[in-house]
């Protein structure tokens, strides 16, 4: 369990002066008495729930000093928390978290203005989203307090993001989130991330903040999270470690203006204004779409085969992204069958499903109702085609070339303040003489150190204490990327035991025993010593056999263990450690510690990546564990084969996840399988083995404005059969023309010095003329999307250009550090923007620096492709214009 670290004696003296002053009074923390009560009611229940973990969690109740104030705080905070919270931690940790909160409140001018609400849910609250905690308020609070405690509350809230741009910059990674802390030591982190350490950052300082995000885009794929802050009496938004001159700006500006749903989660009982999404005992998700964008009101009615009303049908609102259709918010009907939603001016498709009925209907910006009609059921064969139309670009505000400036050599110098941190992180030379000395392959010693950045010390320290195991550099190679940028050694090595300590019985393949026995890595869990923890509670079991010690663990996860999945409503693990103790789990916490038990006597057990299911290894095969009654329906079902083809008139390749995925139906709705790196989709034609069952096949094709162009196939599969289905990407409707011409006599001052014309640039071919603020996150994508068609553009031999703008010159960059790009790929910079000022022009956009500004040129200048903003998959897009044009004779 997480033990908390003192606060520095400094901050630690301060806080407790300024909590002791101000609990004299013996004010109460919740001032209504009716809430109150609401609140000790439901801490009552909590009590009662974590009684496996009473000592742990509530004797810091029975502290003599502890202040009403204090009190109700903590109650406030036990009362609502996700189990995962009352599982891992103890109660001095959260104890910590309201003095530093109190603190942060009476030490900051601002902390008075402060509504006892507000603060309640967006300063006091330790948990952002699903991260895994640590005693980052403290650590954050006091680095900051010094430099932001004589600013407004405006400009205080700048701040910190500036200060959190020193800490932290944009790069993609896996869907766990790292905790704050982890995230200084890495130095980067995705949106999700990034949002995660600004919102703590904000709260660590008394100012109310809080992550929000939209679920998914419509007008391209992905999604993204940035922060709200509330200042002076109302909420402003702020790209998280994105610093602008001002609220209320960021690059998102325009796509958010796009979107078709922004939420949040709020925890415990809330109050506010927001439309709530979803409103529950613990928490509610409030809906704060018309902050950004033009709204309406979606309204759907769910009704039978007899045309009457369906009550507690289950309607999703589902948008395209990533070639399925996701759902963005869901409701269930009332008596009258209706519900609704409050989404943007784009379509949605609503699906409505009631046991193992369902159906389905296009809502677009005109419906009034959409009226769904539960009428179809598993089995029917059927294919459709439709489009889904996007919210239209919206103008965004300008911000004086002054403030840009300004707000641009403050980015540079933070740059340079991380680059300056991440440059005492291990060196290749380094990594080698520490090889060398203890007579290591140089080469694994340095990839492994590399990864781990900021971790790194705590890398090699594993490697020199575990250099003699012949499994170490495999054991290595199971972890995910991020677990060597967070873990400490000493939890690695709780999991790197010889073979002769964890009892592995013979005939298990040697290539399953580090993935699925003496890893440590099983779903997106945080990676904790559970190992020897775990073998001493449930005992070795040396001597039965595999079958046996299965079923023992079964037996004992359903005899001891209480499922309650709504309860751990962040999706944020429980630990093995703390499954065992609180007994409560969410079915995924659940499955995690029946993998980690079996793991930690010698048994192999996995959670399926594609479907998710929880299996082990006996006798040969893979076997499907059945917990619950229901379970059984669904697992261990038998086999059929399907094959997937390439048509040959695609323009491209189609990739998984990107213009087609495959989903079962289970429960009245389809479910993806998640294919996404599994070598086997990666070269068409391809046969996978698949349960038995109904499925659907959704393909898309996206168009220049954002809208998609979907085809869908149902289909069944049957046992001990092969099924074929093709892969046909839809055609988008329009021709290509050109939308403007740029001159390609223009003259290009490239990186090293020497000068070249576009025409020269573009090698007869054509040119991919890209303007970037390299310094965020919508241009970084652009140079990770081209290295997925880098082959394709390759075999094009055209020209590819990064340009960017004098004035935005000064970020600090490596070129190196993006990988793969095309071979024809050149840097340059656009002096006075005159080229950017130019295209914008024949284009006759407002830009406002909606960075990135992609251009497809064909050899004479005509513009063929244009995009601005942040898009994914603009790589492809480019690709299918320039494979258009050879086929036109363009």
């Amino acid at each position: 369990m997480l033990k908390i670290k003192d606060l520095p004696l400094s901050s630690l003296i301060l806080c407790t002066i300024l909590v002791v002053s101000s609990c004299k009074k013996e004010n109460h923390f919740l001032k209504d008495e009716m809430y109150r009560k609401q609140v000790q009611e439901q801490f009552g229940k909590r009590k009662i729930e974590a009684e496996n973990r009473k000592k742990a969690l509530f004797s810091v109740f029975e502290k003599e000093k502890l202040s009403l104030e204090q009190r109700e705080a903590l109650e406030f905070l036990y009362a609502y928390m996700p189990l995962c919270d009352l599982a891992d931690y103890d109660g001095d940790f959260f104890l910590n978290q309201v003095n530093t909160a109190f603190c942060a409140r009476d030490y900051f001018s601002w902390g008075k203005t402060v509504p006892d609400d507000i603060f309640r849910h967006f300063v006091l609250v330790y948990r952002i989203n699903n991260e895994y905690l640590d005693t980052a308020r403290t650590v954050f609070f006091e680095e900051l307090k010094d430099r932001v405690k004589n600013l407004s509350m405006y400009d205080a809230a700048l701040e910190v993001n500036h200060w959190c741009h020193e800490k932290v910059t944009y790069k993609g990674t896996d869907m766990r989130t790292s905790a704050p802390l982890a995230l200084v030591k890495t130095s980067w982190g995705r949106c999700g991330e990034e949002s995660t350490f600004t919102t703590a950052a904000l709260r660590s300082v008394g100012i109310p903040a809080r992550q929000c995000y939209t679920p998914r885009w419509v007008h391209t794929d992905d999604n993204h999270a940035w922060v709200e802050v509330w200042v002076d009496g109302q909420w402003h938004y702020l790209g998280a470690c994105e610093p602008e001159s001002e609220l209320d700006l960021a690059w998102f500006t325009a796509p958010s203006k796009r979107a078709m749903m922004v939420h949040t989660i709020v925890f415990g009982l809330y109050t506010g204004p927001e439309e709530k999404n979803l409103e529950t005992p613990l928490y509610s998700k409030i809906n704060l779409l018309e902050n950004y964008a033009a709204a309406r009101q979606v309204e759907v009615q769910v009704i039978d085969e007899n045309n009457q009303p369906v009550e507690d049908a289950k309607v999703q609102f589902k948008v395209y992204n990533y070639a399925e259709l996701y759902p963005i918010a869901e409701n269930v009907t009332g008596k009258d069958g209706k519900t609704s939603i409050i989404s943007g001016k784009g379509d949605l498709i609503i699906w409505a499903n009631k046991g193992e009925l369902f159906g389905y209907q296009k809502s677009d910006a005109q419906n009034e109702t959409t009226i769904v009609q539960l009428n179809r059921k598993a089995g029917f064969r059927y294919e459709e085609d439709f489009v889904i139309n996007v919210p239209a670009e919206q103008a965004i505000k300008e911000v004086s070339s002054e403030k840009i400036a300004i707000n641009e050599d403050r980015l540079a110098y933070e740059d340079s303040i991380r680059n300056a941190y991440m440059n005492t992180f291990i060196k290749e030379d380094e990594a080698y003489s520490l090889a060398k000395r203890y007579n290591l392959n140089p080469e694994k010693v340095w990839k492994y150190l590399n990864l781990s950045q900021g971790n790194w010390q705590e890398i090699s320290n594993f490697i020199i204490e575990k250099k003699d195991n012949p499994d170490l550099f495999p054991f290595l190679a199971s972890l995910a990327i991020k677990d060597l940028r967070d873990t400490p050694a000493a939890y690695l090595s709780d999991h790197l035991q010889n073979r002769n300590i964890v009892e592995i019985k013979n005939g298990i393949p040697d290539d399953l025993i580090i993935p699925y026995i003496l890893s440590p890595r099983i779903n997106w869990e945080l990676i904790k010593p559970w190992r020897s923890f775990v073998r001493q509670q449930l005992g070795t079991k040396e001597q039965e056999t595999i079958g046996n010690k299965v079923n023992f663990i079964i037996d004992f996860i359903k005899n001891k263990i209480k499922i309650k999945n709504e309860e751990n409503y962040y999706n944020c693990p429980i630990t093995p450690q703390g499954v065992f103790e609180l007994k409560i789990a969410d079915r995924l916490s659940r499955n995690i510690f029946f993998a980690a038990s079996c793991r930690s006597l010698g048994i192999p057990a996995r959670i399926e990546n594609s479907t998710g299911k929880t299996q082990y290894f006996e006798n040969g095969q893979w076997t499907d564990v059945v917990f619950e009654p229901d379970e059984s329906l669904t697992t261990n079902l038998p086999k059929a084969k399907l094959t997937v083809h390439n048509v040959p008139d695609n323009l491209i390749k189609p990739g998984y996840y990107t213009h087609y995925t495959l989903a079962y139906f289970k429960d009245g709705d389809f479910h993806t399988l998640d294919f996404e790196n599994n070598p086997l989709v990666s070269k068409f034609p391809y046969t996978m083995e698949l349960d038995e069952g109904y499925y659907r096949l959704t393909t898309g094709s996206r168009a220049n404005d954002g809208s998609v162009f979907v085809h869908t196939e149902y289909f069944e599969l049957k046992r001990n059969t092969t099924s074929k289905i093709s892969i046909r990407l839809p055609k988008t409707e329009g021709k290509l023309f050109v939308k403007g011409i740029v001159d390609m006599n223009s003259i290009i001052t490239l990186n090293n010095g020497s000068k070249a014309t576009l025409k020269e640039l573009s090698r007869g071919k054509g040119l991919v003329l890209c303007f970037l603020d390299i310094g965020k996150e919508p241009s970084k994508h652009i140079l990770q999307d081209l290295p997925s068609v880098q082959q394709a553009l390759d075999e094009w031999n055209g020209g590819i250009l990064f340009l960017t703008p004098d004035d935005k010159a000064g970020n600090v960059f490596d070129i190196s550090t993006f990988k793969k790009l095309p071979q024809n790929t050149n840097w340059g910079v656009d002096n006075r923007r005159e080229l950017l000022h130019a295209a914008t022009g024949v284009l006759q956009i407002d830009f406002n620096d909606n960075f990135p500004l992609i251009l497809y040129l064909s050899r004479n200048g005509g513009i063929l492709y244009s995009t601005t903003g942040y898009r994914i998959g603009t790589g492809e897009d480019v690709l299918k214009i320039i494979r258009k044009e050879a086929i036109s004779g363009l």
